[in-house]
């Protein structure tokens, strides 16, 4: 065989293998990223927590799949209340769930217009038929990037390029430590001199999976 022939042939080879791979990962999906998704849904609570300090508040937090025919990594409804209120959720998310990396993930935030009506989305599946993209704002700056060591993911966001104007603050940090059946999640605001003004002191929500 001409080493022409065999350059072509060796090509053809290539690109069919290549083929066989992109189908195989797109049929199959992102294992990582499955775990991921797997780890993060569900309902979790910090009951526990609020029981042994009185500083920590009884707040219930959901975490549903949305959008699974999409291709371009998982997208998650996110839905926090206090537990005596489920029904006035006062944190509405969408998260956006990719692995850009090896051993890295990345999670962008979207905040829902008319968010109040999506209110329990998780158990009406009306309401997640209702849910479009084009309802979502992204939440420039607040992207969480997560980093896995063994079986736990830990990370947040990226210094103060978080903007918030709650309670006085100019940017908001998020700090996650998950692991399988618990998530530690430290929200916190800061004002312009870098004095906490809103979030928890001592320390991260821990919510634990039901």
């Amino acid at each position: 065989m001409s080493n022409k022939l065999l350059v072509i042939s060796l090509v053809l080879i290539c690109g069919a293998c290549s083929s066989l791979r992109h189908t195989s990962s797109e049929k199959g999906g992102d294992a990582e990223l499955n775990t991921l998704a797997s780890l993060m849904t569900g309902t979790f609570t910090s009951e526990q927590q609020a029981l042994m300090d009185s500083d920590y508040y009884n707040i219930s937090l959901i975490m549903t799949e949305i959008w699974s025919d999409r291709t371009d990594g998982k997208w998650l409804y996110v839905e926090q209340a206090v537990a005596s209120n489920l029904d006035k959720p006062y944190r509405q998310r969408v998260y956006h769930l990719q692995h850009p990396a090896q051993n890295q993930f990345t999670s962008d935030i979207y905040t829902i217009k008319d968010a109040l009506s999506f209110a329990g989305l998780h158990a009406d599946a009306s309401k997640q038929n209702k849910l479009t993209f084009d309802l979502l704002e992204l939440k420039d700056g607040c992207t969480v990037t997560l980093i896995k060591d063994g079986d736990v993911y830990t990370g947040g966001t990226d210094g103060d390029a978080c903007p918030s104007d709650l309670r006085g603050a100019t940017y908001a940090t998020t700090k996650i430590e998950l692991k399988n059946g618990q998530l530690i999640s430290w929200d916190q605001g800061f004002d312009d001199k870098g004095n906490q003004v809103w979030g928890a002191t001592k320390g991260g929500y821990i919510f634990i999976k039901k």
